[in-house]
């Protein structure tokens, strides 16, 4: 998918579905990692922080406490209008939302602290444009090899066939050309149980990991099949792969 086709895919799905994660059933095994915890260890309270593709904010009002400013922006007009909802929930007077693709950053130059991505794209130039010398990106991707074997039994899926490490090197030598310095990447291997057949049919209607899954009938009897070869007494199995970058400007 190409980005705006992602925006697309989010907005239809969002609309349809709705997008409450909290009640699908999944545990999980292996290195935990929190992109956001991570990023509490640098903030600070005098900090402006940039979130680039909030979806519904949810991330970000969970460490309001620990800066100044928080802004998160997504290119989905429902996921913001979620996140605005959240944030009058939450009460936090230092928390916004705006509409804004993450390959035009309309703030001024030298503005944030500290920006952060999680699982959407970004364009290192723009960032390094608003980033203050000395500020820090975050970023946790999707690998290429995530949710493997539910791919394999599909025969297509986000990133089939494309080389592990493909996009990690490509952000990478982004960030690199856009000047930043002290780069850092590691990854992260969970295996995951989902409990129910309806908690992957979730998964799979409301992220791209299976493109267009559901509009056949045929989808429906590739997965059964994947749950009677992945059942286990945890839940059905899979993986999760993610890999994370962290550069100083």
């Amino acid at each position: 998918m190409n980005p705006f086709e992602y925006k697309e895919f989010y907005d239809r799905v969002g609309k349809i579905n709705g997008w409450d994660f909290s009640n699908v059933k999944c545990v999980s095994e292996g290195t935990k990692w929190d992109l956001y915890h991570e990023v509490t260890k640098t903030c600070k309270k005098s900090d402006i922080l940039l979130d680039i593709g909030t979806g519904g904010g949810e991330a970000i009002l969970l460490i309001a406490e620990s800066a100044l400013l928080l802004v998160g922006i997504d290119q989905s007009t429902g996921m913001i209008e979620s996140a605005t909802k959240n944030s009058a929930k939450s009460g936090f007077p230092n928390v916004r939302f705006l509409k804004m693709g993450a390959e035009n950053l309309e703030f001024p130059d030298d503005f944030f602290n500290i920006v952060s991505c999680r699982h959407s794209d970004f364009f290192a130039k723009e960032i390094a444009k608003v980033l203050i010398k000395g500020g820090t990106f975050f970023t946790q991707q999707v690998s290429e090899n995530d949710k493997l074997n539910m791919k394999e039994a599909f025969g297509r899926g986000q990133a089939f066939g494309t080389k592990a490490g493909t996009l990690k090197d490509k952000y990478m030598t982004e960030l690199s050309e856009a000047g930043f310095s002290d780069i850092q990447s590691f990854e992260v291997s969970v295996t995951e149980y989902y409990q129910t057949a309806e908690d992957l049919i979730f998964l799979l209607k409301h992220t791209p990991i299976i493109p267009d899954f559901g509009r056949t009938e045929v989808d429906f009897q590739v997965l059964q099949q994947f749950i009677k070869e992945n059942q286990t007494e945890k839940g059905v199995r899979t993986n999760s792969e993610r890999f994370i970058i962290i550069a100083k400007l």
